[in-house]
Parts: C-alpha cells; sequence; structure tokens
C-alpha cells in the first residue's frame, strides 16, 4: 500500500471508529427513550450512521486496509450517553447526542485534508452530509425535549 493511502485508511478508520460509536450510542439512547417522535428521530439518525459505517468499511477495504471493527477510545462516550439516559432521562441523552454530533462533524472536517482525493470525494459527498443533517436532527430535538 503507497504511503499516501496508508495515511487515508488510518483516517478513513478514525472516522470508522467514530461511526461505530455513533451507531452503539444511539442504539443505547433508543432504548432509554419511549415511542415518541424523539425515538423516531434517534432510529433515523441511527440508520443514517450505520449507512455511514457501510460507506466507510467499503472504501478502506477498496484501498486494502483493514477497517475498524471497534470504536475504540470511542466507547467511553456511548457508555457515558447511556449512564446520563439513564439517571438524568431524554434531555440529557439528546444533548449528550447533539454533542457527540458535534464532535463527529469537526472530526471530518478537520481531517478531510488527509484524505487521498477519491476518499474525499466520498466523504464530502456521501458521509459529511449526513454527518451535518443528523447534526441538525439533534440541534433540533434538543431545543423541543
Amino acid at each position: 500500500m503507497q504511503a499516501g493511502m496508508e495515511t487515508s485508511v488510518k483516517t478513513l478508520n478514525s472516522f470508522l471508529r467514530g461511526e461505530i460509536s455513533a451507531v452503539e450510542t444511539y442504539r443505547q439512547a433508543i432504548d432509554k427513550v419511549e415511542a415518541t417522535p424523539v425515538r423516531s428521530t434517534l432510529e433515523e439518525c441511527l440508520r443514517s450512521h450505520q449507512m455511514r459505517v457501510n460507506v466507510l468499511k467499503n472504501r478502506i477495504s477498496m484501498l486494502g486496509g483493514d477497517p475498524a471493527t471497534d470504536s475504540g477510545p470511542w466507547g467511553t462516550f456511548a457508555k457515558l450517553v447511556e449512564g446520563s439516559a439513564k439517571v438524568f432521562g431524554e434531555k440529557a441523552a439528546v444533548a449528550a447526542l447533539e454533542e457527540g454530533e458535534d464532535h463527529g462533524r469537526n472530526d471530518y472536517k478537520r481531517d478531510i485534508d488527509k484524505l487521498d482525493a477519491e476518499s474525499r470525494q466520498i466523504v464530502e459527498l456521501q458521509v459529511l452530509p449526513e454527518q451535518e443533517r443528523t447534526h441538525q436532527e439533534m440541534s433540533t430535538l434538543k431545543k423541543t425535549v
């Protein structure tokens, strides 16, 4: 694998670990909330993050890399959200999810320049718009719960 591709794989795996953590976190939050509009919004965001996991895994594989299989240090964030949801309820869980969306968006924007041209295009056209959308969903939801 060429040096530039190694950097892309490393960066894409970092993005992937964040997305795996988001999937874990949304699943935990969904388990804690009642069947309300809040839950359906969380389920929609979960599906978006699952799609991003697949896109990133496919790209890493195409580059000859091994896709990450767990959230790594991001798993700590998932556990924090789960604890918040149990103790503080829906509002705290949504606030924590919105913070996670914020962090994910910032990671993409900070590290996108480390990607090869084709990987960057995939992230810009498929992944980042979804990240912006789920961030906006959580931001809006945070104001209504």
